[in-house]
C-alpha cells in the first residue's frame, strides 16, 4: 500500500501527535506539567507539516484515495488543509524561486537585526500566501473540480474537529491544539528562510542552503536536502542523501553545506549577519508587488497532492 515503506516513520509520528493530543484532552489540566506535553505536540506537529510538504509532492500510498484520506489526516495533525500547500509552495515557489512570482521569496523580510527576519517572515509572507491559496481555489473550482472539492472537505472536516475540541475544553484548545498548530505552520514556512536567503536561485547547484546533520534528517525526514529537492521535487526524501550526495558532491559550494541547523542559526540570527552563500554581505534587490504566477492545471499535472499521481516518481 506504501510506496516507499521509510513512511512508517512519519506514521508513527502522526499516531504519537494524536495520542499525545488525546491523553492532552483526557488530562484536561493546563499547568506547568503541560510544557513538555505541549512542546512534543509542537514537534510531531511540525513533523506533520514536514510530511506535509513531502506528500504533495510524493504522493505516500499507490491510489488516489489512500492519498486524500492521508492529507485530510495530515490536515488534522499539521492544522491546515493540505491541499493549499500546494498554491503558494509547488505552484509559485518552486517555480519561480525568489522572483516576484514567488509569494514566499525571502526578498520581503528587510530588518537590519537579521533575528527579527526569521522571526517575522512568517507574518510577511502570510497575506500573500493567503491571497495565493484564495485566487487558486476560486479559479480550480471550475478547472480542476476534483481538487476544489478535496480542499474543502480538508478544510471541512478540520472546522468541525477545531470546533467540537473547543466546545469539549477551550483551555485545553488553545494549549494543546491551536499553539502547537501555530508553531508548526510558523516553523514550516519560516524553513524557507534558512534553505533560500542568501543563495543564488539562478545557478544549478547554489540556489538552496542544505543542513546535512544526521539527526536533524532523521527527525525531519530529511527536509535538509533541500538542493535536490528543488532539482525533483517528486523525488521521495527517503532517496534525497544519496541523490545530493551524487548530484552536488564537489560541485556545491561548501557554505550550503551547513552540519548544524542550531550552528548555523546562531550565526545568521542570533550574531545577525544576514549574508551570502559565500560570505559576502548581502544585498537586497529592489523589492515590488508579487505577479501573477497562476498556472493552468494541465500546466502542473503532478503538482496537486493526491489528485495527480506523478508515473515518474521514484
Amino acid at each position: 500500500m506504501l510506496r516507499h515503506r521509510e513512511d512508517l516513520r512519519p506514521l508513527f509520528f502522526h499516531a504519537l501527535y494524536f495520542g499525545l493530543l488525546a491523553f492532552a484532552f483526557h488530562r484536561g489540566v493546563v499547568d506547568w506539567w503541560s510544557v513538555p506535553l505541549v512542546m512534543m505536540l509542537c514537534v510531531t506537529s511540525f513533523q506533520g507539516a514536514v510530511q506535509t510538504h513531502n506528500a504533495i509532492h510524493s504522493p505516500v500510498f499507490r491510489g488516489r484515495w489512500p492519498n486524500k484520506a492521508y492529507q485530510v489526516v495530515l490536515t488534522l495533525v499539521y492544522g491546515h488543509p493540505v491541499s493549499s500547500y500546494v498554491p503558494g509552495h509547488n505552484l509559485s515557489h518552486h517555480k519561480h524561486t525568489q522572483t516576484r512570482r514567488d509569494v514566499m521569496r525571502t526578498t520581503k523580510t528587510r530588518f537590519r537585526y537579521n533575528g527579527f527576519n526569521v522571526l517575522f517572515f512568517f507574518f510577511a509572507v502570510g497575506p500573500s500566501i493567503m491571497r495565493a491559496d484564495a485566487q487558486y481555489t476560486v479559479v480550480m473550482r471550475k478547472r480542476h473540480p476534483r481538487w476544489f472539492r478535496q480542499a474543502v472537505a480538508e478544510l471541512s472536516i478540520l472546522m468541525v474537529v477545531q470546533l467540537v475540541l473547543l466546545i469539549i475544553d477551550w483551555q485545553a484548545f488553545l494549549v494543546f491544539w491551536l499553539l502547537p498548530h501555530l508553531y508548526a505552520q510558523w516553523g514550516i514556512v519560516t524553513m524557507n528562510l534558512l534553505q533560500h536567503d542568501g543563495c543564488d536561485a539562478d545557478t544549478e547547484y547554489n540556489h538552496s542552503r542544505n543542513f546535512v546533520g544526521p539527526v536533524l534528517n532523521w527527525l525531519t525526514f530529511n527536509n535538509g536536502y533541500h538542493g535536490i529537492h528543488h532539482n525533483h521535487p517528486p523525488l521521495h526524501w527517503s532517496l534525497t542523501p544519496a541523490a545530493h550526495r551524487e548530484r552536488y558532491g564537489g560541485k556545491i559550494h561548501p557554505g550550503l553545506e551547513q552540519p548544524s541547523l542550531p550552528a548555523y542559526a546562531w550565526r545568521a540570527f542570533v550574531l545577525g549577519h544576514r549574508l551570502r552563500y559565500d560570505g559576502a554581505p548581502l544585498v537586497l534587490p529592489e523589492e515590488g508587488p508579487d505577479e501573477s504566477w497562476l498556472p493552468r492545471p494541465d500546466q502542473t499535472l503532478a503538482d496537486l497532492g493526491a489528485e495527480t499521481l506523478d508515473p515518474t516518481a521514484v
